[in-house]
């Protein structure tokens, strides 16, 4: 019997646009899977001809999620090519202004996202709220928005929408499938949750603000330095900020590391979700600045799952083929040789479960992201990868954190390598930044004591050739943006992003991306409702915005969208 095709178009409750096809069995197992991103990047060719000091500006649009990522990233490439070496007070500020995004960015991802593919909404509607609240002291001794009261209050504000029939941002989910683990209190306790992430994201927006300027689309920084002096010399604002991340620290505490606690009992011996990490090379680089002498994560990679070796990254390793991309090119390149032109061949006719269209072509091109390889292999990157490499490398905080979780859960490490090792590993850093956010947040309340500088002053030779690079962290994981700088302006401009190391198509030896990878073998309760499917990829939360954008070159529209509110 022939492999059924499963088409999921457009995968939703990510950033962007993301097609994903599988290829199932007889009995519903996944031999083969597709990833394919449907929006054009044209990003890196608006940089071109500008002024390198807009580029953090303009890069940072590549995204709605992580645009201080990018804002960053393309601020120290420019930095690292000119020679710049911004004050201390600066490096703090950055590295708190990071940790602020991650603390935000990482709880609307489990609540607001990924939750869904693990929280029944409809089973929490007949939950015992007197039981539910007992229940969540088994998994924190504080816990939070928890009581008999809050819970039965939330049953019957989601009832209400139920018998409106208005089921909102819970509407046309798989509801009932069998791969929910969760009891009925359970999945109540979350979904109370759900609902509180909801004002804690506020919170933590305004916190990432307080230096930022603004959240989406900071704008406090700029090549040499910062320009948030006034809020960095204020009590006021340093004591505003404090206060929020408190707030923020402590959901994360009693709320975010008790429901993964409470996922990893529930899903422990889910078969769907004790797979999914198909490539088993983990990179990840230096991220978080606490002080002068630390980083809280430091950069390697490890290779074939084996934790007892970290390798030191050699980053003209780095290339990006485009051999099932829809770009024109032959070879893979390194990206400060990188190039931009695009190639697109649409889909092909084809049967799926769901009857006859368009499809995916494998022998073909097959999306608009290309294949990052580091020394030709294919790598994950993001929590999961900085926390394993970080493990490997001996890291004090990380090994602890870590330790503590498995013997709270009771899972092995080899538990890391999953789909649920994924999902915790993103909670595991968020609270680790949580935890160590202080430290870089007291070291710049000290060293403003003494030194108030916060730019360094640079010029830039038209005369001169430059380039350089930044190669960090972002939410979703290695982030890094290569620049080529001539008569004064940027000549060439890649940026190779987290999403696309993950989200990569097969490359030119037939080797596949962790996307792809990790859903090989997977089976699917019902191939109508791919759950299971939704669960894997969200777990890496895609951001496919940051690997795709779109433009016409012509400066034509594109697309007109009128949406009735009503």
């Amino acid at each position: 019997m022939a492999n059924q095709r499963v088409v999921i178009d457009p995968i939703t409750r990510i950033e962007g646009h993301l097609r994903i096809e599988v290829e199932i069995d007889e009995n519903n197992v996944v031999q083969k899977a597709y990833s394919s991103s449907t929006l054009w990047r044209g990003i890196e060719l608006i940089l071109k001809g500008r002024d390198p000091r807009d580029a953090g500006l303009m890069a940072q649009r590549i995204c709605g999620v992580c645009t201080y990522s990018h804002y960053k990233a393309g601020v120290e490439a420019v930095e690292d090519a000119l020679g710049v070496e911004p004050p201390y007070n600066a490096k703090l500020v950055r590295s708190l202004l990071n940790e602020s995004l991650y603390m935000h960015d990482h709880v609307v991802h489990f609540y607001h996202l990924h939750g869904l593919d693990w929280v029944d909404i409809v089973s929490a509607l007949s939950a015992d709220p007197k039981k539910a609240s007992e229940l969540a002291f088994k998994y924190t001794d504080l816990p939070i928005a928890t009581g008999t009261d809050e819970l039965t209050a939330v049953q019957q504000r989601v009832k209400g929408f139920v018998a409106k029939g208005q089921m909102g941002p819970f509407a046309n989910a798989y509801w009932g499938n069998k791969t929910y683990k969760f009891s009925p209190e359970q999945n109540l306790i979350a979904l109370s949750h759900y609902l509180k992430a909801l004002e804690i994201q506020r919170v933590a927006a305004q916190m990432f603000a307080i230096f930022g300027a603004k959240q989406p689309h900071p704008q406090s920084l700029v090549v040499g330095g910062v320009t948030c002096v006034r809020d960095i010399l204020s009590p006021t604002r340093l004591v505003e900020w404090k206060s929020k991340y408190e707030i923020v620290k402590d959901f994360i505490e009693r709320a975010y590391y008790a429901d993964i606690v409470m996922a990893a009992e529930a899903y422990g011996t889910e078969a769907s979700v004790l797979g999914g990490v198909g490539v088993k090379n983990f990179l990840t680089a230096d991220a978080f600045l606490l002080s002068h002498t630390e980083n809280l994560f430091q950069s390697g990679y490890i290779k074939n799952g084996d934790i007892s070796k970290v390798y030191d990254i050699d980053e003209m390793k780095i290339e990006e083929d485009v051999t099932h991309a829809w770009y024109k090119g032959d070879k893979p390149l390194q990206p400060y040789d990188g190039v931009t032109e695009q190639n697109y061949t649409g889909f092909i006719d084809g049967d799926t479960v769901n009857g006859k269209a368009k499809v995916i072509n494998p022998k073909d091109k097959y999306t608009w992201v290309k294949a990052p390889r580091y020394d030709k292999s294919p790598m994950e990157v993001g929590p999961l990868a900085c926390l394993l490499v970080n493990y490997a490398h001996g890291n004090a905080k990380v090994q602890k954190e870590v330790n503590d979780f498995l013997k709270r859960t009771g899972l092995p490490v080899a538990a890391l390598f999953t789909t649920l090792g994924r999902t915790a590993a993103r909670m595991l850093q968020t609270k680790l930044i949580a935890d160590n956010a202080i430290i870089t947040f007291n070291t710049l309340v000290e060293n403003i004591k003494t030194d108030d500088t916060t730019y360094t002053k640079f010029e830039i030779d038209p005369d001169k050739e430059y380039k350089g690079r930044f190669i960090g962290e972002a939410p979703r994981g290695t982030l890094s943006h290569w620049v080529r700088i001539k008569n004064g302006v940027i000549e060439n401009y890649q940026a190779v992003v987290p999403t696309t190391w993950n989200a990569g198509p097969m490359d030119a030896n037939g080797e596949v991306g962790p996307y792809e990878a990790s859903l090989v073998g997977l089976k699917l309760e019902d191939p109508t409702k791919p759950l299971e499917v939704l669960r894997v990829i969200h777990s890496f939360d895609p951001c496919m915005a940051c690997s795709v954008h779109v433009m016409d070159l012509k400066g034509k529209e594109i697309s007109t969208f009128k949406v009735n509110p009503l």
